[in-house]
């Protein structure tokens, strides 16, 4: 059966530049590379791509197969020994042998992290290096002020892979830390024949009695009565680091937000989120017969209509 055209192969044109080959072989090799694709046909795709690569990175051979075909990179060097490949990084030894299976590393030992990694100048395509053992994922709760301003967690783990008792560990929780953040504890999960993966800590925020997080912003709610929101008011509302006092302007309506700038959540700057008090106002639960006569006085000395301009009207 008449090989393919390598041009074909790539799916790029005969005047493509080094940069065009090398991304379009990147593609396949991510595509069809036996380690993410296991369809029948996928390593077949694999060795023929990585062949048209080989022959079409190095200018040598590229050149003696425009002239002459598949005959003229094997008059140049043959094919599955020692190549060179051109990268944005320089010329980068890499043996085709070793992907189809010749001499000592094999096909199989070569994954596809490897392939990328020669791509970008990463140096000779080398057997795999032993495996690290897996991450692992371990939830942590905390209070919602600790999340705020950061806080030591300790816990007794019992690293996957390692026998005895459990040891304790002490994480720093940065200061900030949203809900599901993920805090890294370098080479604390399972033990793996290249040494250990890293542990993850999950956080988890329990809810706070008054204070709600929106990123790095606090919201508040703060009632306040009818003639406070008429007249205007200071009242007194609680932050993250204690409490302030607030000026409520006159005519405040329900739902109004005050905002206190910087006052939130993260470092000084620009990243510094602010707090925001959201009015309610709290008519009385109850009355007195002056207090009906006042209201009423006042709604004819000073009442509008409110509802003068819904849209159902």
């Amino acid at each position: 059966m008449a090989k393919r055209d390598y041009y074909e192969i790539l799916g790029v044109s005969r005047s493509a530049s080094a940069d065009d080959i090398r991304a379009s072989y990147r593609k396949l090799a991510r595509k069809y590379h036996p380690d993410v694709n296991k369809a029948k046909d996928a390593e077949q795709k694999f060795r023929e791509a990585t062949e048209a690569y080989e022959v079409l990175s190095d200018p040598e051979k590229r050149k003696m197969y425009d002239q002459f075909g598949h005959a003229g990179p094997q008059a140049a060097g043959g094919m599955g020994g020692p190549g060179r490949v051109y990268t944005n990084g320089g010329p980068v030894d890499f043996d085709i042998g070793d992907i189809f299976g010749r001499g000592t590393s094999g096909f199989s030992s070569m994954g596809l992290d490897d392939i990328l990694n020669a791509l970008r100048g990463g140096g000779r395509a080398r057997r795999r290096a032993p495996q690290k053992g897996s991450n692992v994922e371990y939830g942590i709760t905390l209070d919602f002020m600790e999340a705020v301003r950061g806080t030591t967690a300790t816990l007794k783990y019992l690293q996957p892979g390692k026998s005895g008792q459990p040891e304790t560990l002490t994480v720093k929780i940065p200061p900030g830390v949203g809900q599901r953040a993920k805090v890294r504890v370098r080479e604390k999960g399972a033990i793996g024949p290249g040494g250990a993966g890293d542990l993850y800590l999950i956080v988890h925020i329990r809810p706070h009695p008054y204070f709600r997080r929106d990123g790095n912003d606090i919201y508040v709610d703060v009632p306040i009565s009818i003639t406070e929101a008429a007249l205007g008011a200071k009242v007194d509302v609680p932050t993250v680091d204690g409490m302030t006092t607030v000026t409520v302007p006159p005519g405040a309506g329900s739902g109004a937000k005050l905002r206190l700038k910087g006052r939130g959540i993260g470092k000084s700057g620009k990243d510094k989120g602010d707090q925001y008090v959201q009015i309610r106002i709290v008519p009385p639960k109850s009355i007195s017969n002056r207090g009906r006569e006042l209201l009423g006085e006042f709604q004819q000395l000073e009442g509008e209509d409110v509802r003068a301009g819904v849209p159902w009207k």
